[in-house]
């Protein structure tokens, strides 16, 4: 079992900054992948960007491709995504989540934090 906390979410203006946060807690953290999806209210949730167990591989949504970035901190066991030059479009709820490794796919989800970008 993993379980995920998200923080970091917030108002910005477009064109500025966030740093969501995701400290785990469980199993051993180096043990997974990590990644990050969100959702708008109404449609389906969506893959944002993910990172290997080693941290050596990364991957991004076109749509945010250049803009965001995936990173993870072993010592505090926490996978961060940096925004930049954030759009209206960025604004839906984001969400943390961990790979299951025995079913090979993600299957640990935090609570989710929204993020609003005014225009």
């Amino acid at each position: 079992q993993v379980q995920l906390v998200e923080s970091g979410g917030g108002l910005v203006q477009a064109g500025g900054s966030l740093r969501l946060s995701c400290a785990a807690s469980g199993r051993t953290f180096s043990s997974y992948a990590m990644g990050w999806f969100r959702q708008a209210r109404g449609k389906e949730r969506e893959f944002v960007a993910s990172i290997s167990w080693s941290g050596g591989s990364t991957n991004y949504a076109d749509s945010v491709k250049g803009r965001f970035a995936i990173s993870r901190d072993y010592a505090k066991h926490t996978v961060y995504l940096q925004m930049n030059s954030l759009k209206p479009d960025d604004t839906p709820v984001y969400y943390c989540a961990a790979e299951d490794v025995d079913a090979g796919e993600f299957g640990y989800w935090g609570q989710g934090t929204q993020v609003t970008v005014s225009s």
